[in-house]
């Protein structure tokens, strides 16, 4: 059964993390299913959150976006292709000495068709583990620092409509208040 992505107003949203300690098949299995279903969605990245299980664990995948970031993995410069889709466990993201914020377009698979600028610092180094327990160390700047930071936002409870300007959430406020009545009119539904 395909995993189902929750929508803005669901409380799995707002829950932080807990820390993962066993890495097994069942999370193997997990993350496999969240790519599927962040895939589908047609989305780059995708947080467990994101599917009611609140958890320290993400999916990306920018394979099929143009390139406009740089990244170092564990001291190399290894092709997508190898490390993508990335399972992040247990992330801990620090902005690069000296790194500006940048400010960009954001949207979300649990906030269809809103989308908004939020400033984020442009370069990152990320600490994090991957569905087998191995650590990873990242540098990275452009759009896979901005992807993992939303991601890592979503883990602790944080949703990208937080790091808006007032001016810019403002704008939003009727779009995000119609999202929030359809996910309760649905919840109903869904129990039948």
């Amino acid at each position: 059964m395909p995993l189902r992505i929750v929508h803005y107003n669901d409380p799995a949203l707002r829950k932080k993390g807990e820390k993962i300690t066993v890495f097994d098949a069942a999370l193997a299995a997990l993350a496999a299913e969240m790519v599927e279903a962040m895939h589908e969605a047609h989305g780059i990245g995708l947080a467990a959150q994101q599917i009611g299980r609140p958890l320290q664990l993400c999916v990306v995948d920018l394979r099929d976006v143009e390139a406009g970031f740089d990244w170092e993995l564990d001291g190399s410069k290894p092709p997508l292709e190898l490390f993508m889709p990335m399972v992040v466990v247990n992330p801990k993201l620090t902005p690069q000495p000296a790194t500006a914020d940048a400010t960009a377009e954001e949207g979300c698979l649990s906030f269809p068709d809103i989308r908004g600028e939020v400033a984020r610092p442009a370069a990152i180094t990320a600490r994090y583990r991957d569905e087998r327990g191995i650590p990873h160390l990242l540098k990275c700047d452009g759009l896979l620092a901005r992807c993992l930071q939303h991601e890592a936002d979503h883990l602790n409870g944080v949703l990208f409509i937080d790091r808006m300007a007032k001016k810019v959430r403002a704008g939003l406020d009727p779009e995000i208040k119609s999202l929030a009545q359809q996910s309760r009119l649905a919840k109903p539904a869904e129990k039948l």
